[in-house]
């Protein structure tokens, strides 16, 4: 068997998510339908970390094994790309590889870097439409960045997930978090090795409610203390979520 890693790029604006599901069109299931069509036969994807409806990703990582075939790596994503062209997908697969048999592109991923993207402006931007989150309020970048440090460790983020996250434990670790305004664009990204269920867009929305002062940036610990969910902020819209880059 030959395990190949691919490197994925899309705009998750038009899909259900990454996962295959029966209520629309997912990441997953296009890029396994053009794998059908290549080799003949169903090929089951296996992803470094699913993405919601809505976001997106600049560098999703996901494998399948193969029996061993004359075709050369890069042609792969060469012939994926065909397919999802010509269902009009907002899916790109940047490369393909052959790698060994024990890369896992989930159990061997180190860190996942999440970056949220923010339209800090009193206007809609149409051009930007479904790819940041429009954020109309004076936003106090300087508090958010004081307020990052109490979320860099490892702790109990039970405050920061979704109340429909089935993972068994809460306790994750964040290595870095990083804010930066440009203009009318503020970027946050995230660094850690697993995230739970909209824990990023919990963060992203909590810190922005320390930025316009509805949240005190002196409570953030104690809103992480609490492991209570009711006192964290918002979850951020998925339209300016993206999943950056998987380090292995």
């Amino acid at each position: 068997m030959i395990r190949v890693k691919l490197l994925i790029e899309y705009d998750g604006s038009e899909y259900v998510g990454w996962q295959s599901q029966n209520n629309g069109r997912s990441v997953q299931g296009e890029i396994e339908y053009a794998l059908r069509k290549i080799f003949n036969r169903k090929l089951r994807l296996y992803v470094a970390g699913r993405t919601d409806a809505g976001v997106h990703a600049y560098g999703q990582v996901a494998h399948f094994d193969l029996e061993n075939t004359a075709i050369d790596q890069k042609r792969i994503f060469k012939a994926i790309n065909f397919f999802l062209k010509e269902r009009k997908n907002r899916i790109t697969v940047l490369n393909s590889e052959f790698m060994k048999e024990n890369f896992h592109s989930r159990f061997s991923a180190k860190k996942k870097i999440y970056l949220y993207k923010i339209h800090n402006r009193e206007t809609v931007s149409h051009l930007l439409s479904k790819r940041v989150w429009h954020f109309p309020q004076k936003v106090d970048i300087n508090k958010i960045k004081r307020a990052t440090k109490v979320l860099i460790g490892k702790f109990d983020f039970n405050a920061f997930r979704s109340s429909n996250c089935q993972a068994k434990t809460s306790i994750r670790t964040i290595d870095e978090i990083k804010v930066k305004k440009e203009n009318e664009c503020i970027e946050i990204r995230v660094c850690g090795k697993s995230f739970m269920h909209n824990q990023v867009r919990i963060i992203v929305g909590t810190l922005l409610k320390i930025g316009i002062d509805q949240i005190d940036e002196n409570n953030l610990k104690e809103i992480l203390m609490s492991k209570d969910r009711r006192n964290a902020g918002p979850t951020a819209p998925a339209d300016g979520l993206y999943l950056e880059k998987i380090i292995y």
